[in-house]
């Protein structure tokens, strides 16, 4: 199901960039890794956390596939930084993408998730093919 613009939009503006997004429109020059981010943003602003990961997954291989970089979608990077953009969402009670890069911009860097994963971890083929969950860190 592809997004379409309607009058109760939290963000009007970002609207077309989500429906151009869910339609693999978007170009590479687009998706920088703040885009990444703020699409992210934007999309859990509609959807519950499962349907918004399905929707971006699902945007981001189909992206990937129309500029012919399969090779370029990461499960593990998809996953965890979405988790991520909602929980530091929620927890900061952000309403617009300003108020959440106040409140989040850890996020912007796109080294960030280096927190929790090894880069050996990162660059595997098991994480860019499925989720992976991070090392366990002793209690």
């Amino acid at each position: 199901m592809t997004a379409t613009p309607s009058s109760n939009d939290p963000n009007p503006e970002s609207a077309d960039e989500l429906v151009r997004f869910e339609a693999g429109r978007l170009t590479s020059a687009e998706l920088s890794h703040d885009a990444h981010v703020r699409i992210g943003f934007e999309m859990l602003q509609r959807h519950p956390f499962d349907e918004a990961l399905a929707r971006y997954s699902r945007a981001l291989r189909l992206t990937t596939e129309r500029l012919g970089a399969t090779g370029k979608y990461h499960a593990t990077i998809t996953v965890a930084f979405l988790a991520l953009i909602a929980e530091r969402r929620e927890a900061s009670r952000a309403r617009t993408w300003e108020e959440f890069v106040r409140a989040a911009p850890e996020l912007l860097d796109s080294r960030c998730l280096e927190r929790w994963y090894p880069t050996d971890v990162l660059r595997s083929d098991l994480a860019r093919a499925t989720f992976v969950l991070p090392p366990p860190t002793p209690v």
